[in-house]
């Protein structure tokens, strides 16, 4: 096997010699639907909620079956404090996608909140195993604790 000169183990790869970055459309719908998205957050971030709210209205209006997006906008209505109409969105979500782990965490968390403790301990009961757990954990792992830590604090509720 023949040595490689100094020059080659030291010179930088330049980006023509290695993966080249692929174009996507600025029409994608993926891409455009990832925007929004993103977009809704940065705001909800920055502590504009209802501007969040308002990008994720706007991008359902053009994909109203988007899980994502209706998952997204259950997640910023809880944070807002909207229970009821946090937990329709997530359960529209869970219509057309079932055991989809963020949804089921957003739903359990706004029953919790209504006071709906069977129900909240059913749906968290989802979390423990299978694929809405698998689905939260490939989404937002750290909130498999936090729906856990839950799950138990209101099994002691309605036991006693």
């Amino acid at each position: 096997m023949r040595a490689q000169s100094q020059s080659a183990k030291t010179t930088p790869r330049t980006p023509r010699e290695g993966h080249r970055p692929v174009a996507v459309p600025s029409n994608d719908p993926k891409m455009l639907l990832a925007r929004a998205r993103n977009a809704a957050f940065a705001e909800a971030t920055k502590g504009n909620l209802g501007g969040g709210l308002g990008l994720l209205y706007d991008a359902l209006q053009d994909e109203p079956m988007s899980h994502d997006l209706l998952a997204d906008m259950a997640a910023l209505l809880l944070a807002a404090g909207k229970l009821e109409h946090a937990a329709a969105y997530a359960e529209r979500a869970l219509q057309i996608t079932p055991l989809h782990g963020p949804s089921l965490y957003t739903l359990a968390f706004t029953l919790s909140g209504r006071g709906e403790v069977d129900h909240a301990i059913g749906v968290l009961t989802e979390l423990q195993n299978g694929p809405g757990r698998d689905s939260l954990q490939a989404e937002a792992p750290e909130l498999v604790p936090v729906a856990m830590i839950e799950l138990q604090r209101l099994t002691r509720i309605r036991n006693g």
